[in-house]
């Protein structure tokens, strides 16, 4: 593939002559990488030729270290396998350890930046059943559970209430720890994957994706008891898994806000947990709607009423269900930022405008906010 220097600026790609310290000339490589091969939706070969093009102008390798041997790295160390596809052709496609050292790259880059509280899951501050100790005790009551009493505070009690001599343990004695609830957060990230993301010369959908990946690794990580599902939307919308998301792509779509609503409070209907919520990353206007015989209603022209009234109608309806809907709008058209505004308030939710470049601290800010705000209501 012949690719051109104007190619690798458009792709914003950024190279200094800086190295971390004892970077080995195999991370160095690894961590452009994880960046082609995330702008190429998980194209090994293509992810290949721009680092092949990007070494010629900025001599990313040595004569001991060639891209080569990087490659025969990567097969070494389980990034990379060959296979065959179903027109029987071999090819080289990355390993889920690919995808998470992506996932973790993308968190890194993201959230790295953002001040990060204590490890473990966000508290209540109601006094509960639990597993979280808070270091607060109080006599024991009938009914409390057994495995909540603290022994050596009982033990203590026991040596004062009745002396070392004469020990005895008594229910008088008994002293609980109280605990709190860890409260539980389910979330639904909603991508648009309409055409739009990649038009007028800006890659909108790569920030989504970053954006995407960097939250499934934290909520994995750092929040193993939420639950995090992702949707895409065009003409219709439909769920994918997490490993799917490097390799996510812009189709010929429209904008079909409407089902992806509806298939995001499909999914939160099936989750126990009390506290959800609603994450959508979109640059443009809803423009499709499916009609109840199969048929696509589109408009692409302006703000059509009876597109917009839908949005407005499944906004209200995410309301009475206590969920409440955060839109990262990746544009400025004042139209578009009025359908917001609209579309905001009749789910009480929240708004942001934003570009590109803020996109991931700000959806990390409002995750960690929305958990702390959720838990205490």
């Amino acid at each position: 593939m012949a690719m051109k220097q104007d190619d690798i600026n458009k792709q914003g790609f950024v190279f200094k002559t800086y190295e971390a310290p004892n970077q080995s000339p195999f991370d160095k490589l690894f961590e452009i990488f994880k960046e082609l091969i995330t702008h190429t939706s998980g194209d090994f070969d293509e992810a290949i030729d721009w680092l092949h093009e990007l070494d010629k102008e900025y001599r990313l390798t040595t004569p001991d270290y060639s891209i080569d041997d990087f490659i025969e790295d990567l097969k070494k160390k389980g990034y990379i396998r060959e296979e065959i596809d179903p027109d029987g052709n071999s090819g080289t496609a990355i390993t889920a350890k690919t995808e998470r050292a992506i996932r973790q790259q993308a968190l890194d880059q993201i959230f790295g930046k953002i001040k990060r509280s204590g490890r473990g899951n966000h508290r209540s501050k109601s006094p509960g059943l639990g597993d979280e100790h808070t270091g607060d005790f109080r006599a024991y009551q009938f009914g409390d559970a057994l495995d909540k009493v603290s022994m050596t505070e009982s033990l203590k009690n026991a040596q004062v209430n009745h002396g070392i001599n004469d020990f005895a343990l008594s229910e008088e004695d008994l002293v609980v720890e109280e605990t709190l609830h860890k409260s539980q957060m389910s979330t639904v990230l909603m991508i648009d994957i309409s055409h739009s993301m990649i038009l007028y010369g800006e890659d909108r959908i790569t920030p989504a994706k970053k954006v995407a990946m960097a939250l499934a690794e934290l909520i994995t990580t750092r929040y193993p008891k939420d639950t995090l599902d992702i949707l895409v939307f065009g003409n219709d919308a439909w769920p994918i898994e997490i490993k799917d998301l490097p390799y996510l792509k812009v189709g010929p779509y429209h904008t079909n806000t409407v089902a992806g609503l509806q298939l995001a409070m499909d999914l939160l209907r099936r989750k126990r947990h009390t506290n959800k919520q609603i994450f959508m990353i979109t640059d443009g206007k809803p423009s499709c709607l499916r009609l109840p015989d199969g048929q696509y209603y589109k408009n692409s022209m302006g703000l059509d009423e009876y597109i917009v009234n839908k949005c407005y109608a499944m906004a209200q309806q995410a309301r009475r269900l206590h969920i409440p809907i955060t839109t990262f709008m990746i544009a400025r058209d004042n139209y578009l930022m009025q359908f917001v505004r609209e579309f905001t308030f009749a789910n009480q939710g929240k708004a942001f405008y934003t570009g590109i470049k803020g996109l991931g601290e700000m959806i990390f800010e409002d995750y960690e906010t929305n958990r702390k705000k959720r838990i205490k209501g």
